[in-house]
C-alpha cells in the first residue's frame, strides 16, 4: 500500500533530522569551550550530510545520514593572556561554532521533523478512513 511507503519515507526523514538535532545540540554545548593548551585545538564544529538511499525491494527512495564530518573552517581567537591555553601573544583558540547559525539550523531541522511527523499522522488517518469505508 502506498500510504505505508509514505509513512516509511517520513520516518526515515524523522530519523535523519533527529541525528542532525543531536549533532547541533553537541555543537551548541561546546560553543564556549576552549583549547586546553597552546598547542591543542578546541572543539571543532560537526556537520551532518544526507544522502538518498534507494530501496529496490520496496520500490522507493528515502533520506539517510551519509556521514557526520568536522567543519574545517578556521578557529576563532580570543585575547585572554591569563588562560593556560594562551599563546605567546595572549590569544586562545575558540571553537568554530557560531551559536546563531546553530540555532537557525536547529529550527530548520525541527520544522523538517515536524513536517515528517505531520505526514505520518495524515497517512495514518487516511489508512484508518479507508479501513472504515471497507467495513
Amino acid at each position: 500500500m502506498d500510504l505505508s511507503k509514505a509513512m516509511m519515507i517520513s520516518a526515515a526523514g524523522m530519523k535523519a533530522q533527529g541525528t542532525r538535532m543531536r549533532v547541533i545540540a553537541e555543537n551548541i554545548a561546546n560553543a564556549k569551550s576552549a583549547a586546553l593548551s597552546p598547542d591543542s585545538d578546541p572543539y571543532r564544529r560537526k556537520v551532518v550530510t544526507f544522502s538518498n538511499e534507494v530501496d529496490r525491494e520496496l520500490g522507493f527512495s528515502r533520506v539517510k545520514v551519509n556521514k557526520v564530518t568536522h567543519d574545517q573552517s578556521d578557529f576563532g581567537m580570543r585575547f585572554e593572556p591569563g588562560h593556560p591555553a594562551a599563546d605567546e601573544n595572549g590569544y586562545i583558540k575558540t571553537p568554530n561554532v557560531n551559536s546563531l547559525i546553530e540555532a537557525m539550523d536547529m529550527k530548520q531541522s525541527q520544522r523538517s521533523y515536524e513536517a515528517n511527523l505531520n505526514s505520518i499522522e495524515v497517512s495514518k488517518k487516511m489508512m484508518m478512513r479507508t479501513l472504515d469505508l471497507l467495513r
